[in-house]
């Protein structure tokens, strides 16, 4: 079937074994001084094992207050790239090529970061920073032009196979392209041409310095997606130019930190959401180009291979979940292979928070040298008690590493919650990882136990050496009049498809599980309204996620009330008291959101006899993010 993934490619003089692409993403695994570290190093080592085709190290900065980031590799002085020539030797031993993206940030950046007053084509601050630049002057920029060159020299002298211009994503490079930043009348900005000046002179000294044969990619954002921003029709004469002054390829992503939602797809994002940007490059240039964003499934990316979408993919989020797609998709093994569910937490998230990115569903994400495989010293009988995803990476990890495993669970089914959480629409990338957990407990040997309840007398009948309790939490039913009427529901009934939706439905609570069962009812052609006692709904959301449901609650109609108590709940409707006093809104059936307890009493119970990890949400109700973390360090702990 993967008769395009599997070609070899060529960019430029650089032949590449494979049409995957690892796509430049930050990390934060370089040290503050933007020394590489043996954890970036291992990182990126580890891809190469998996059989990609061309690895694209993250933003390189050319100088330190060109850095949007703490911890983030600089190129700025020769005496840098010793850590460079080890991490181009590793990843060549290990199979793949490997190129380096040459960034400077501009205006994405903020003094609390380098301790520098933030520089930008104009005088105009990023719609989501806090600070204005300063304009850089004439000779300023060229000066600029100099440093880009220089450190792209440092990289080819370091031994990477080719180097990537970072033109996207609102950095300095597309500020000055852009006429959302660029407002000067000087040689680099006014009109099209000049604001093309400052790449193409980039492009012209830094070939002068690396030789005609060289590849210097070029990442761009076909659309901006803001007001006044690029259109893919700006970008296609763009590409033109660039391919005259020498570009071997053009690597076409979208968006700027203000449409960051976009830029980096959540879940609710369609597949190959830049596919057609790449195409439409395509028409116009004669060298390959690469499509990047949302492509999750191997199968994707032969389509749009085929297609003719794009000559290379870049899979990005696809790489941190399971570095090795590549070579499982090579051997048939599509079952084994971890898919992103797009959910951001541990890659984007982590990054606004300048914090090392990690992963939901690979909790081994910059841990790669911490964890050795192998079975344990000394092995052990292990109850799992709870199915859904924390339970079931703790049953997996456990037995992969030679523990004598059951995973029991009430329910007839493994998922838990998780099951619940993939019915919103666009959520359901999430079943991809219940249905993986399940292939990998199989595959490690666990045994599962279902409809099955465990109780104090099964775990002494059973005698384990080891208890992890991953119960899961219990909803909060509140203390209002009516709340045990018999049309009222919790969120989970709703979306386990527990009753039949019928005329105007209530939903009590704004946070995520709220607004996203209220998109559920409203998508499904019923009336929803949420009532939330807060100032606004979704707070508790992923930026990303909350910009998409949003939307699609207004798109659906769906009536919201903010900073309103519910007082009471009646046959025929919901009181409801706000600013503009009480009112009675009309319902039919009436859904409760309002949150969770952990579930924790049966762990409590027995913790004082056997060992016993308390997991997840039985532990604290909290992010999946740091449930399956947890989950993995503790199953391998024993």
């Amino acid at each position: 079937m993967f008769k395009k993934i599997f070609q070899p490619g060529q960019i430029g003089t650089l032949e590449i074994k494979n049409r995957l692409i690892v796509p430049p993403m930050l990390t934060e695994f370089a040290a503050e001084n933007g020394k590489l570290t043996e954890r970036y190093i291992r990182y990126y080592e580890e891809k190469a094992r998996g059989g990609w085709g061309l690895i694209i190290c993250e933003d390189n900065v050319i100088e330190p207050r060109g850095a949007g980031f703490k911890c983030i590799p600089g190129i700025w002085a020769d005496e840098m790239m010793e850590e460079h020539k080890e991490l181009v030797t590793r990843v060549h031993a290990a199979g793949a090529k490997i190129a380096v993206q040459v960034y400077h940030a501009g205006r994405e950046s903020h003094s609390s970061i380098h301790g520098e007053t933030i520089v930008a084509p104009s005088a105009i601050q990023d719609p989501v920073l806090p600070e204005t630049p300063r304009e850089l002057s004439t000779p300023e920029v060229e000066e600029m032009v100099e440093r880009y060159a220089q450190a792209a020299r440092r990289c080819k002298e370091a031994g990477y196979d080719a180097i990537e211009l970072h033109g996207a994503h609102g950095y300095l490079i597309n500020q000055f392209l852009s006429p959302f930043s660029n407002k000067r009348t000087d040689k680099y900005g006014g009109n099209f041409n000049n604001r093309l000046r400052f790449p193409l002179e980039i492009i012209k000294r830094a070939k002068e310095l690396l030789g005609d044969n060289y590849p210097i990619i070029y990442r761009i954002s076909a659309e901006e997606l803001v007001e006044g921003g690029l259109t893919i029709e700006d970008t296609k004469a763009i590409a033109i130019c660039l391919e005259d002054a020498g570009i071997a390829a053009i690597h076409a992503s979208g968006g700027v930190y203000k449409s960051s939602a976009t830029l980096c797809a959540p879940t609710a994002v369609k597949t190959a959401v830049f596919s057609d940007y790449a195409m439409k490059i395509k028409r116009v240039v004669s060298i390959p180009v690469i499509t990047v964003n949302k492509i999750v499934y191997p199968e994707i990316a032969e389509s749009l291979l085929r297609e003719g979408k794009a000559d290379f993919i870049s899979m990005g989020r696809a790489s941190i979940c399971d570095p090795h797609l590549p070579n499982k998709t090579k051997e048939g093994r599509l079952d084994e292979i971890l898919h992103c569910i797009g959910c951001r937490q541990g890659c984007w998230n982590h990054l606004l928070q300048n914090k090392p990115i990690s992963c939901l569903v690979n909790p081994l994400t910059g841990k790669e040298n911490d964890y050795v495989p192998g079975k344990a010293t000394t092995l052990k009988k292990v109850m799992v008690i709870g199915g859904g995803p924390v339970g079931m990476e703790a049953a997996i990890v456990a037995a992969q590493r030679g523990h004598d495993v059951t995973l029991y669970d009430k329910e007839d089914r493994l998922g838990g919650q998780w099951l619940a959480a993939a019915v919103p629409p666009g959520k359901e990338l999430l079943n991809s990882l219940t249905v993986w957990q399940k292939g990998a407990l199989t595959r490690a040997g666990a045994k599962v136990a279902l409809n099955t309840a465990v109780t104090l007398d099964l775990i002494q009948k059973e005698s384990p050496d080891h208890i992890i309790a991953a119960t899961g939490s219990t909803p909060i039913v509140p203390s209002i009049p009516g709340v045990d009427k018999p049309h009222v529901y919790s969120a989970t009934g709703v979306l386990k498809g527990k009753l039949d939706l019928a005329g105007s439905i209530v939903v009590i609570g704004g946070g995520l599980v709220g607004v996203e069962t209220a998109d559920h009812i409203a998508v499904h052609n019923q009336k929803a309204v949420i009532v939330e006692m807060l100032p606004e709904i979704a707070g508790d959301m992923e930026g990303g996620a909350q910009h998409f449901v949003l939307e699609s609650l207004k798109n659906n109609g769906v009536e919201i009330h903010v900073n309103a108590k519910v007082l009471e709940i009646k046959d025929d409707g919901v009181v409801v008291e706000s600013a503009n006093g009480i009112q009675t809104i009309p319902a039919n059936q009436v859904v409760l959101a309002i949150g969770s307890k952990p579930n924790r009493t049966l762990a409590e119970a027995v913790q004082d006899q056997y060992p016993t990890d308390i997991l997840g949400d039985a532990n604290t109700v909290g992010k999946a993010l740091e449930g399956m973390t947890n989950a993995y360090e503790a199953a391998y702990r024993i």
